[in-house]
């Protein structure tokens, strides 16, 4: 049995150069890896990270299980596709490999076996699993037709909009399928055969057209069929669909701890091409809801970065709140990418900068908890003074970083771009508490809190957030407060909430006080409260209109107050809402008995 046609040369030639493709793009971007990087693929490479890893490839690339989540039928969609393009491949194979035995079967034999093997008896059970594969995928190309011109049927406000090679590629894609039905159907016109589906179709043919026209209609499909296996191969390196490829090496090695840093680097690279542009990420950005701005979503920044077209506007624009990055399915750090991106763009090191930092130090008292009020929390002099009240009535001793005005944490420079000046805020920070001789660094500011985490280097030091800080008290006795009537709702912060995981301490510490009512968005889905340091774009209006959509839907609740833990949100909420706004440590310093 020969295994060969001409019209197999374009599905051939398209593969190769798929091939050669992957093998050059991942090549060169492993390559380009930092040292310590390559270590942590050796380390991991032979550890339980690499089962972890081959578990989540099939859960996620395959199954795709978090788009199920988020939106079942969209899920489906991308499981039909990917899953069932992987089952037709495999069972292709099997199927093969049955009738030519266990001999080398070239790589279009699979492809297109029905052509070749009309002189065979062929198995009912091969027959059935086939067309129902076939069926399987057809059915996920009828939703992602669906989702292109009726997304809102899809559970989706917008879908993406695309280049012109993606859309290429999307075009070919979508017929791929339905021109293999139609030629394994003529096939079964003309000999017989075929399953529930072909075989039918095929009986539809035969009984519609005569054999002259069909056998003229079999060679122009397979033609067809094998043109659009060909070109979509082709396309495929340089458009959206490198994620098929991407994101498999990508979950390897996330699963080896390698992870996007503040300075641009080659691992970026299998993150931002991993993207699929499923536009999971654009609904929940309120840029889009509530401002209608459309153009500077994640997918919209990654597929901007990664075609060397991204500009300042698009790179500024966000609120860098996380909602968009709790919803993508890839898991991509998309805040880590946007911050490098502006580093790119702005960043002046410049060793100079910041120099007359040098010997500062406006900090007074002494303790081992040590208190750092931060920026937005000097400019709220409530909050300050309510910590002064807590911390008296507690009875530690506290040593106060910044109550006399101090040097910023580093995190809105940073988050800016200014990544170098930021560090030298950093570095001057580090100093001063180790210096003073705190074990237990106390903020309000989550701003404060993720950067003390995650970027000063504070080892012996125990980092937390002043609602960490007051369960502990209420908890050890230190605190005795008076349980009221008064119903409360709670804004989850960003960087406290999905920033540092920090959700259940705030919700103790008010149902110590008083109700707990949760607003409609809460928890990971909670609103950004639109004044986001991260945002060097959107105007004072406009920062104002988000705050007032997030206000009405906290004030949905009928709770009497609005309760939040960051002096920013305070800030911006009590603009915008008709009710009263405080901080968790006013409402805990006003029930002190």
């Amino acid at each position: 049995m020969t295994f060969y046609a001409p019209f197999c040369l374009p599905f051939l030639l398209g593969a190769i150069f798929m091939f050669a493709a992957l093998a050059w793009k991942w090549g060169r971007w492993l390559k380009r890896l930092p040292r310590k990087d390559k270590l942590l693929i050796r380390k991991g490479i032979f550890s339980s990270a690499t089962l972890r890893a081959i578990r989540e490839v099939i859960l996620e690339s395959l199954i795709h299980r978090k788009i199920y989540r988020v939106n079942p039928l969209l899920g489906y969609m991308h499981m039909s596709l990917a899953f069932g393009w992987f089952l037709l491949i495999v069972v292709g194979w099997i199927e093969t490999v049955f009738y030519m035995g266990f001999r080398w079967v070239p790589i279009q034999g699979h492809v297109f076996f029905k052509y070749f093997a009309t002189g065979i008896d062929h198995n009912a059970v091969f027959e059935f699993l086939m067309d129902f594969l076939l069926m399987m995928v057809l059915s996920g190309v009828a939703l992602a037709w669906t989702k292109r011109f009726m997304s809102r049927r899809m559970g989706m406000r917008r879908t993406t909009r695309h280049v012109p090679g993606d859309r290429l590629a999307l075009s070919v894609l979508w017929f791929i399928f339905p021109a293999r039905l139609v030629a394994e159907s003529l096939i079964c016109a003309l000999y017989g055969g075929g399953g529930f589906l072909t075989g039918s179709l095929g009986g539809v043919f035969a009984a519609v057209f005569p054999r002259d026209v069909l056998l003229y209609l079999n060679e122009t499909s397979w033609w067809i069929y094998s043109w659009c296996l060909g070109l979509f191969f082709v396309a495929l390196p340089f458009s959206r669909y490198m994620h098929i490829f991407t994101e498999i090496p990508l979950i390897f090695l996330r699963a080896y701890r390698l992870k996007s840093t503040e300075k641009v680097s080659s691992y970026d690279h299998f993150q931002i091409e991993a993207c699929s542009r499923c536009g999971i990420c654009i609904d929940p950005c309120q840029l889009q809801s509530v401002l209608g701005v459309n153009n500077v979503q994640s997918v919209y920044f990654l597929r901007d970065r990664r075609y060397h077209m991204l500009t300042r506007e698009v790179a500024d624009n966000c609120l860098m709140c996380g909602r968009c990055a709790e919803r993508c399915p890839v898991g991509i750090d998309l805040n880590t990418l946007r911050l490098n991106s502006r580093d790119k763009i702005r960043n002046m090191p410049a060793d100079r900068r910041y120099s007359y930092l040098n010997g500062i130090d406006r900090s007074s008292g002494t303790g081992k908890v040590g208190y750092f009020a931060g920026c937005m929390t000097l400019l709220t002099p409530r909050i300050l003074d309510a910590m002064n009240r807590i911390f008296t009535a507690s009875g530690d001793e506290v040593w106060w970083a910044d109550k006399e005005g101090g040097v910023c944490c580093g995190r809105p420079l940073k988050l800016s771009g200014e990544t170098d000046a930021a560090r030298k805020m950093m570095e001057y920070n580090t100093d001063l508490f180790r210096k003073h001789g705190i074990t237990t660094l106390v903020t309000s500011c989550p701003i404060c809190l993720k950067v003390f985490r995650e970027d000063y280097h504070l080892e012996g030091i125990e980092v937390i957030h002043h609602s960490e800080y007051i369960l502990r008290l209420i908890r050890t006795g230190k605190l005795r407060l008076e349980h009221g009537s008064t119903p409360f709702t709670y804004h989850d912060p960003c960087e406290l909430g999905r920033g540092s995981g920090i959700y259940d301490e705030p919700r103790k510490v008010i149902s110590a006080v008083g109700t707990l009512l949760e607003p409609r968005d809460t928890r990971e889905h909670a609103l950004c409260c639109g004044s986001s340091v991260a945002n060097t774009a959107i105007s004072d209006a406009q920062q104002l209109k988000i705050a007032r959509a997030v206000t009405s839907e906290l004030e949905e609740t009928g709770a009497e107050v609005i309760v939040t833990a960051c002096p920013l949100c305070k800030k911006a909420l009590g603009r915008g809402a008709t009710h009263e706004v405080k901080d968790l440590a006013e409402i805990v310093a006003g029930a002190m008995k």
